[in-house]
Order: structure tokens, then sequence, then C-alpha cells
């Protein structure tokens, strides 16, 4: 039996209810690897379910966290294809905040020899998001024209670099204009920062062209503009939405009622009509999916994608700084915790 230190949260509801705590973990059972963790990834699902607003929550007391990356140090009965040392990127139904975890060898896998740490918990979430979302659900095709929304985080930069690989023109879209220079240089065709001239940006960014997949993390008004503005045939792909976070410690429910309450209402009549599409995407329900998750792993791995962008590193010690950081919508890339 090891000791580990650990991100705890007793009950969902509140950042200040986070805390470091020590803790044995167990000897790895049959099938899983024990893992010493040197970097955590943050991803947004990490804010919504230490607030309590993600469905998948766990009631009690839990680990958040979605990924990591880190060394093997231990290998249950019928373990063949890892051994102690191996190098190895992963992800979990909750339970990443930690120096060591023990997980079923279905969510692990070899970091690429080139990347380190830090770059293998930047990318399998965000990956497995980006691929199953653009080709799974929304089946993009050679030359389609994608909207892809939060364009500077770890998604949006790799469902670009996913959709170049079919000649896509990409549309991205920030919330400040400080994160232009970054979707430039990776490559995006027309950058947009949202405001209340959105509807326009984006017409004149589309210039003629169909829209026929937008990839959505928002929510709210600006998804009902590029739902409004898809061709026929068009899919939005909904797997998040960052209008309900908010920044304070708790959640604001008064705020959160009204976004709800006149969240944007879509007439299935008109979809028919229109022949459109809105299809919803939960990471979570993929990790329950163990064949199609081994199955989507084995085609990005395929893709030979290039290291993520990581754009913030913390240490583990400064959790709390991360989360805020990541909460703020200031972030660019992936958001990183050092553990080594």
């Amino acid at each position: 039996m090891t000791n580990r230190k650990s991100y705890r949260i007793n009950k969902a509801g509140s950042f200040k209810r986070l805390k470091l705590v020590e803790e044995k973990i167990d000897a790895p059972k049959s099938g899983e690897v024990q893992i010493k963790v040197h970097a955590i990834g943050l991803n947004f699902a990490d804010i919504f379910a230490i607030l309590g607003l993600y469905s998948a929550t766990p009631q009690n007391s839990f680990i958040p966290g979605l990924e990591y990356a880190g060394e093997v140090i231990e290998v249950g009965d019928k373990v063949k294809e890892f051994k102690a040392g191996d190098r190895v990127m992963g992800v979990t139904r909750f339970g990443a905040y930690t120096s060591h975890i023990n997980i079923d060898t279905t969510y692990v896998s070899p970091i690429p020899e080139s990347w380190s740490y830090d770059e293998g918990a930047s990318f399998l979430v965000q990956a497995l998001t980006a691929y199953y979302g653009l080709f799974y659900l929304g089946n993009m095709q050679e030359n389609d024209t994608v909207l892809i929304h939060s364009a500077a985080g770890g998604v949006g930069l790799l469902a670009n670099r996913m959709a170049k690989l079919k000649n896509a023109y990409t549309i991205g879209t920030v919330g400040s204009d400080s994160k232009i220079d970054l979707l430039k240089k990776e490559g995006y065709d027309a950058c947009i920062v949202r405001d209340n001239h959105f509807k326009s940006k984006l017409q004149n960014a589309l210039n003629g062209k169909p829209l026929n997949l937008v990839m959505d993390s928002i929510g709210g008004k600006i998804f009902k503009t590029g739902y409004d503005l898809l061709a026929s045939q068009g899919r939005v792909v909904v797997y998040g939405s960052a209008r309900y976070g908010g920044t304070g410690d708790s959640p604001n429910w008064i705020s959160l009622a009204y976004k709800y309450l006149f969240r944007p209402r879509i007439d299935p009549q008109k979809m028919i009509e229109q022949n459109k599409g809105i299809l919803g995407f939960n990471l979570i329900w993929l990790y329950e999916q163990k064949e199609l998750m081994k199955q989507v792993v084995s085609e990005l791995s395929k893709l030979d994608l290039p290291a993520p962008f990581i754009g913030h590193t913390y240490q583990f010690n400064e959790m709390d700084k991360a989360l805020k950081l990541f909460q703020s919508g200031k972030t660019t890339g992936k958001v990183v915790i050092k553990l080594s």
C-alpha cells in the first residue's frame, strides 16, 4: 500500500471545499496499472464537477480530474501490454488530481516518444472530444466549412489541426483579441472575436461559403446564431456550455436559472424543413463505451498529430491558482499541473 497526495472534495458545490489530503492507495487490481503521476491536464468539465454543475459528478467525496500522464510503477495480474517504467497518458472518470492512480489499462496509452509528460497530459481528453465531435457526430467531409468556438483552447486547437487534414475551411472564435495571433499561427482561415456583432462577423467570414459544421462549447445566443446560419445538411455538435461556468467560488444560482430559462429553443419541425441537425456529446459517455473508446484512440494515434500546445503550467500546490485562471476564460491552449 502506497501513500499519495490528492485534491479531494467531500461534496461538490464550491472551490473552497477542495482540499489537499494524504491518503492510502491499494495495489493495482487485475487488469490495472498503478501510475506515478507527473502531470495533470485541466478541463472545463473539472470546473463544472467541482461546482456541482456536471450531471456525472459523484454525489459524495471524490477526486476531480479527467486526464494525466506519468510513469507505470506497478502492474496488476494479467497486464501484458505495460510494464514498470513505461511512460503513459490516460483518461479517468474523475480521480486525476492525485500523485498516484490505479487505472484499467483500457484507458491508458503510451506517450509518443518525443512528447513530454506535460504534453501527454494535454492530449487525450481534448483529442477525443475534437475527433469524435468532428468525424463521428459531425460527419465532416473534405473541404467542409467548420466553425470552432473557444478556438484557442485545447479542444479548439486540436479540432482545427484535425479539420485541416480534410482541407476544411476553418473559422475560429475567441472571447478576446489577445488570442487572435495564436489562431493565425495555428492556421485558422478566419478569426472572430465574439461580441454583439457576431452574426455579421460570421457572415463576412463565410463570404458565401456554406457553413457545414459547428463545434459549440459556448451555448446561448452564440449557439443560436451558428445554428441559424447552417447550410442544408449542416450539423451543430454541442460538447459544452461555458456560459454557465461563472467566475465565483460557488454557483450563482439566480444567474444560472435566468440563463437556463432563456436558453435558445429549437423547433424540431423547423429542423425537418431546414434539413439541419444538432448532436450532443458527453465524454463520460464515451469513457463508458470501452471498445468504442479503444477504437477512437487507435484512430487518433494514426493521425500522427504534433504535440498539443501548452499555454500555462502550475505546480501541484498551486491548484487553486490554476483553476481560477482556467475559470476566468483567459487561457490559451492547455493548462497543466506539474508534479515533478
